[in-house]
């Protein structure tokens, strides 16, 4: 399955949410940069709230692979207790590492939402709602799994949705949410890239721009 670009993985996607999943009081959320344009059509053909969500992944020092944590969006920090103490990790260390991640949230949010209406500014509330996290595609789900550490102890349901995953991947993440929705699934992905004909970069000053189209009369981002 090859898809023209982001905006048409995002149509197919919400067509494939509106036959599967139970979307009543949903919250779509797009991991930036690549999840934005999808999510925005998501959103729109489903007519759903739309937010951005800023993870950062807690490494465990000196195997950063492995997740400590997790720092998003609305201050939300997720720590993992038994990593956190199977690796003898400081107290210093998590807070000096929670610190450092929570200003890069911080920093890459005030960028992408700093030409919006006031109202528009802060992350919408998340606590105790169905989140439909939306990237344009998954190869070791690194950033999906931060996201879903992050939004486990405030959402009530999370939703991963995907044009393209490599099916290993698309297995293990689907042990970690409550449903995973994904158009393409090969057994083998060098790249998320592959499965789209235009997969350019998208830039801040485009995510600035997706974001101004969603919020353009300044009225607050859940009044949909």
């Amino acid at each position: 399955m090859i898809f023209n670009d982001r905006r048409e993985a995002g149509r197919a996607l919400a067509q494939e949410l509106r036959k599967q999943a139970d979307l009543a009081g949903a919250l779509v959320l797009a991991l930036p940069r690549g999840g934005l344009p999808v999510a925005a059509e998501v959103a729109r053909e489903l007519q759903l709230p739309l937010d951005i969500f800023v993870v950062r992944k807690l490494g465990v020092p000196g195997e950063e692979e492995l997740a400590m944590g997790a720092v998003a969006s609305g201050g939300i920090v997720f720590l993992n207790s038994p990593v956190i103490r199977a690796f003898s990790i400081s107290q210093e260390v998590v807070d000096a590492a929670v610190a450092r991640e929570r200003q890069e949230v911080e920093s890459r949010e005030a960028l992408y939402r700093e030409t919006l209406p006031r109202a528009a500014r802060l992350p919408m509330e998340v606590q105790d709602r169905t989140v439909i996290v939306v990237d344009d595609g998954l190869a070791t789900g690194s950033t999906m799994k931060a996201a879903v550490l992050a939004l486990r102890p405030v959402a009530r349901r999370i939703i991963a949705a995907v044009p393209v995953s490599a099916a290993a991947t698309a297995a293990d993440v689907s042990r970690e949410v409550d449903q995973l929705i994904c158009l393409h699934a090969p057994a083998r992905l060098n790249a998320v890239g592959e499965c789209y004909r235009n997969f350019d970069s998208v830039t801040e000053d485009e995510m600035r721009a997706l974001l101004a189209q969603v919020f353009p009369s300044g009225n607050s981002p859940d009044a949909a």
